[in-house]
């Protein structure tokens, strides 16, 4: 990019030059306009300018041509230019390239530039392990660890390879690999993957699978193989130059031909310079410098309301946007747990189940214990502390809190009643984590945890769906847990206990029934942000779905889903009003060309004039 900015400068500084070394001439010769000028010198900065700002234009319509493909923008900016060339307009000619030029750095400016990188997805893959050998544990790289090796992981550490577990118990947070976000009771027998983390629990595991082909690094190779999958839009200057070039090229030879053959007296020497003042009045600055400018006001519109665009291409396919497809956790979720219910046993105030709840709680990491703590703090109670407490945890269960005057316990059914205490049935809702709460053996309640839904997350829905857009969940969550946010919002296409691949796999079926979004946060999400059409990334996700992402919601508000795609649907018609009002203006002036009333500086007063209105008409794409 800088090597571009640093060419682009070098050719306005010629060009400028030209234009002094012209106006010195006009002024000796008197008669001799600017753009009529034969000055050697000038003329020589006009060329260099025209070369160093066209070079990649006039490369690729050389490129194109060999191979075929003659038709396009590239083919017209060469032949209006060599065509400026023949008639003696040496200015206009280096500044139609230069145009094109500030319209090209407009694009780069915008473009995605994540895609070489997904550092922060490769944090998730640990590269140490700690293993056991005849001389007990030592810390190794992981991608030395073969598969049958004994690794050991504290609480707070990430699991290094995809294992069983051989002794201990934790609990384990699995959110960024699956997007569930309670976390896992795990003990001796269960199965865990690489890149989650443990919480609370020593564990040893057995690896059964190297590093390579890690849960972890599957991840890594999915989001680059959707890349590599994901079909790039195409241009709209380039498909719409398919059309308008050959009608442009096609008319200026009728023109220098047809005339002279048909008409009396008519000399080719005329018709043919009729015919090259029609391409340079035909060549599109106004379209080359309006379009990407459009675009890039479309993206600073957007950016001024915490919507981050990569790239005009994007804006493209958020127009034509047909499905919106959700992660669940995150997403349209806080992603965190929070108290959504008080059950207080008969003849126990509410009250007292949460500051029994929060006193037993108070040393704990789990996210749970967090919920709980934040919502007592909220309430304001009190949680004294008796002398001489002693508390035990059991990893994935419970914890107890003892003293010489209190025996407090707080966990799940099975670790109450282990401990004899007797819990009445309940409506048990699969959607939610309770935990049982006990003081000196008596049952005091039970305390229901769960996900809630993001503020905006149903209006967001509501407006997607009365914009005809089909929206889908696709979620690792459970089940139940996906079915009552889906009902909540409105959604009726669900797809839940999903892997990173099979998501992919939904998002691809969505791809072949239209342009699909999906929107995500965690980093299981990055190989689909990757392979959608268009990933929008939550700015509080993970780092590597920001980087996998085409666009990024910064304000973390799913309500600004349908504002993006509303956006670009004005940028759109914004846009499209632009080509239509220079091609009218153009059309104007290319018949008055053919009949002889326009001479190049009408033409060029023309052009630059559609130009600026067409630059104002696209600044309304910011607001």
């Amino acid at each position: 990019m800088r090597k571009r900015i640093a060419v682009f400068s070098a050719a306005c500084v010629l060009w400028v030059l030209g234009l002094v070394m012209a106006k010195k001439v006009s002024a000796i010769h008197g008669a001799v306009t600017l753009l009529e000028t034969s000055n050697m010198v000038s003329v020589t900065f006009f060329v260099a300018a025209w070369l160093l700002a066209g070079f990649p234009v006039l490369k690729n319509a050389a490129k194109n041509l060999l191979k075929g493909r003659v038709m396009d923008e590239n083919f017209l900016m060469s032949v209006a230019t060599i065509g400026a060339f023949a008639i003696g307009e040496w200015a206009e000619a280096a500044a139609v390239m230069i145009f094109y030029m500030t319209g090209e750095l407009i694009q780069e400016a915008a473009v995605d530039r994540s895609r070489s990188s997904i550092n922060a997805l490769l944090a998730l893959k640990p590269d140490k392990a700690r293993i056991r050998d005849a001389n007990g544990w030592k810390e190794v790289c992981a991608a030395d660890v073969s598969p049958g090796s004994i690794v050991l992981v504290r609480p707070g550490e990430r699991i290094p390879l995809d294992g069983i577990i051989i002794e201990g118990n934790s609990s384990v947070d699995a959110s960024m690999l699956t997007g569930e976000s309670r976390p896992i009771p795990c003990g001796e027998g269960s199965e865990v993957k690489s890149g989650t983390l443990a919480l609370d629990g020593v564990l040893q595991i057995r690896t059964t699978k190297s590093a390579g082909d890690s849960s972890a690094a599957r991840i890594i190779q999915l989001v680059e193989s959707a890349r590599e999958a994901k079909a790039k839009p195409e241009r709209f200057i380039t498909a719409f130059a398919r059309v308008y070039t050959p009608l442009v090229v096609g008319g200026a030879a009728l023109l220098a031909v047809i005339p002279p053959l048909l008409l009396p007296g008519a000399a080719f020497s005329e018709w043919v310079y009729r015919a090259l003042i029609l391409l340079v009045i035909s060549c599109p600055c106004a379209l080359v410098v309006s379009v990407p400018l459009g675009y890039f006001a479309g993206i600073g519109g957007m950016s001024r309301r915490g919507i981050m665009v990569k790239g005009a291409a994007h804006l493209d396919s958020l127009n034509k946007a047909k499905n919106v497809a959700f992660d669940k956790t995150g997403t349209l979720t806080r992603g965190t747990f929070s108290v959504t219910a008080l059950e207080a046993a008969p003849g126990v105030s509410t009250q007292t189940l949460l500051e029994t709840a929060a006193l037993a709680e108070q040393e704990s990491n789990h996210p749970i214990a967090k919920a709980i703590l934040e919502y007592a703090a909220i309430h304001g109670t009190s949680k004294t502390e008796a002398d001489k407490t002693e508390r035990f945890e059991t990893a994935g269960q419970g914890l107890e809190l003892t003293s010489p005057d209190i025996k407090i316990l707080a966990g799940n059914r099975r670790f109450l009643e282990s401990r004899s205490i007797e819990i009445p049935a309940h409506g048990e809702k699969e959607t939610h984590t309770p935990v049982y709460v006990a003081k000196n053996n008596k049952y005091l309640g039970r305390i229901l945890t769960g996900d809630t839904l993001k503020e905006g997350a149903e209006e967001a829905v509501s407006k997607l769906t009365a914009m005809g857009i089909k929206s889908v969940m696709l979620t690792g969550d459970t089940r139940p847990s996906a079915l009552e946010a889906a009902s909540k919002l409105g959604i009726n296409s669900v797809k839940a206990e999903l892997l990173p691949q099979d998501k992919l796999r939904e998002v691809e079926q969505l791809t072949g029934t239209g342009i699909t979004v999906f929107v995500g946060d965690g980093i299981n999400d990055a190989p689909v942000l990757a392979r959608a059409h268009v990933g929008i990334a939550m700015g509080s996700g993970a780092d590597a779905a920001i980087e996998a992402a085409d666009a990024i919601v910064m304000t973390d508000d799913p309500r600004r889903i349908p504002e993006a795609i509303g956006r670009a649907k004005k940028t759109h018609r914004i846009i499209m009003g632009n080509v239509a009002f220079a091609l009218a203006a153009k059309g104007v002036f290319i018949t008055l060309a053919g009949f002889g009333f326009a001479n190049m500086w009408l033409a060029l007063i023309a052009d630059v004039g559609v130009a600026l209105l067409a630059i104002l008409n696209s600044t309304r794409a910011l607001r």
